[in-house]
């Protein structure tokens, strides 16, 4: 008997599939290298991208696909064609359930579609985390000559209206919205959040801190990240001592005059570090969200920065803090630093699964959103028998994805045009879908024999001039 796993399973000897390696927008490959490869059972060449031949109830199988839009934000699109479903050769026990040997396999199984926010081929339920968003507060973040101001259109937040769109403004939306899913999620979260700047002349110690300790009440998070045009401009104005809540900052992006210099990256890691070892709930996990535009520098005070990937190693282990998932965020900074303090909880740092790298910083807020998504359970888009699922997919246009799962948008009943309905922002961002489908025990001799093959693809078109809808459909 020959055994197959196309999932990598170091804990079972009939494990011999693999991941592909990770995908990025410099290294995916042309549409004309595809090959689907032979088929593991019968040896011949695969003729669609899945195909299910001989199985068994208690058979399953899963694929992941990872989503990169690589340059402008676009709407995205799975759909399904080529689906082939035959009887097979009609066996004894078959034709005695089944005499017309129809193809069984489509209704027989069951599958499940969803968004695999961590591209790990499992499906992950809600579970209890412990979360610091640790904030670049450094004056480049909201004054327009540090390259604050992001463009000239004006920004509404909460009821709050700008004239112009910071990054610190796209912060603020991005981290709300993330506040916000959370509580309708009524996930099982405390939040809290961290601060860094640097230093000003006559400063003994970096401008970094605790805005936010930890708390399940969400509504006081939310609270703490209302106004940050405000709270950032009070951190880097005044003297030795200067907080988010002294008020004596000028939050007008055209004003920036004699603040703070430097981004002590290390140090604001540490002190969410220390936040989640004082105050986090023992036997949780632990996520901390790291955001900076820029790179760990000296400001004019009398200290020097700490290395901002040490502190992300000692973050990641087990020792001197709880061993915790450091998600990075670069906005236009340092990306290499960045991306060498991002990785799981006692794991190395490096990992892309764990960073994003934005160029434009009007996809700030996507980014918050999808990362919500990964502090609860995993969006399901649709469960039924895997006839059904495909036949969704083959409809029309195919299901049509949602860019952030932090809003409310449901693929199968809203229109592809719906408000709550995002595009991918593009950038690289890596997002995942993921199939699974499984032979239910009980399932009878109906399907001896049977196949049952199908193509999975994706189509985009991108968000400018377009909103959403999709190509019209013609009647055949």
């Amino acid at each position: 008997m020959f055994s197959y796993s196309d999932f990598p399973d170091e804990t079972d000897e009939d494990s011999n599939g693999a991941n592909l390696p990770v995908l990025t927008c410099d290294n995916i490959p042309p549409l004309s290298e595809v090959d689907f490869g032979t088929d593991p059972v019968t040896g011949e060449e695969m003729e669609t991208l899945v195909q299910l031949t001989d199985v068994k109830p208690g058979d399953s199988g899963e694929i992941t696909f990872s989503l990169h839009l690589c340059d402008n934000p676009g709407y995205i699109w799975m759909q399904a064609e080529n689906i082939s479903e035959d009887g097979g050769a009609g066996t004894e026990p078959e034709l005695a359930v089944d005499p017309d040997n129809l193809g069984d396999l489509g209704d027989a199984i069951e599958a499940r579609l969803w968004y695999d926010e961590d591209c790990d081929n499992v499906y992950d339920p809600a579970e209890p985390v412990d979360i610091m968003l640790t904030l670049d507060f450094s004056g480049s973040m909201l004054y327009d000559g540090f390259g604050g101001v992001v463009t000239g259109d004006d920004i509404t937040i909460n009821g709050s209206t700008y004239d112009e769109t910071t990054k610190i403004d796209l912060v603020e939306l991005g981290t709300r919205q993330f506040i916000d899913f959370l509580q309708n999620a009524n996930a099982d979260v405390e939040v809290g959040v961290a601060y860094f700047d640097g230093e000003k002349n006559g400063d003994n110690e970096p401008r970094t801190g605790i805005l936010q300790p930890l708390t399940d009440d969400l509504s006081v998070v939310d609270g703490a990240l209302s106004g940050l045009r405000q709270k950032l401009a009070n951190v880097v104005s005044g003297g030795t001592g200067s907080t988010p809540f002294d008020g004596d900052g000028d939050p007008n992006p055209s004003a920036g005059g004699g603040i703070a210099t430097g981004t002590y990256i290390g140090e604001g890691v540490d002190d969410a570090q220390g936040e989640l070892d004082t105050n986090g709930r023992s036997g949780v996990a632990k996520r901390n969200i790291v955001l900076s535009d820029g790179e760990s520098f000296n400001g004019t005070g009398s200290t020097t920065f700490s290395s901002p990937t040490a502190a992300a190693d000692d973050a990641r282990a087990a020792s001197p803090s709880p061993a915790t998932d450091v998600y990075t965020i670069n906005v236009n900074g340092s990306a290499s630093t960045l991306l060498a303090m991002a990785g799981p909880a006692g794991g190395a740092g490096g990992d892309l699964l764990f960073f994003n790298d934005l160029d434009d910083p009007l996809n700030i807020p996507t980014v918050f959103g999808n990362l919500a998504a990964q502090a609860t359970q995993e969006k399901i888009i649709m469960e039924d028998t895997l006839g059904s699922v495909l036949g969704s997919l083959a409809d029309g246009n195919g299901v049509p994805l949602d860019g952030n799962r932090a809003t409310p948008y449901d693929e199968l009943a809203d229109p592809a045009d719906d408000p709550n309905r995002d595009a991918f922002r593009g950038d690289g961002v890596i997002h995942c879908v993921a199939l699974s489908w499984e032979v239910p025990v009980g399932v009878g001799n109906e399907i001896q024999g049977d196949t049952l093959g199908f193509d999975l693809g994706f189509y985009t078109e991108q968000e400018r001039h377009n909103d959403g809808a999709g190509p019209e459909q013609t009647a055949d």
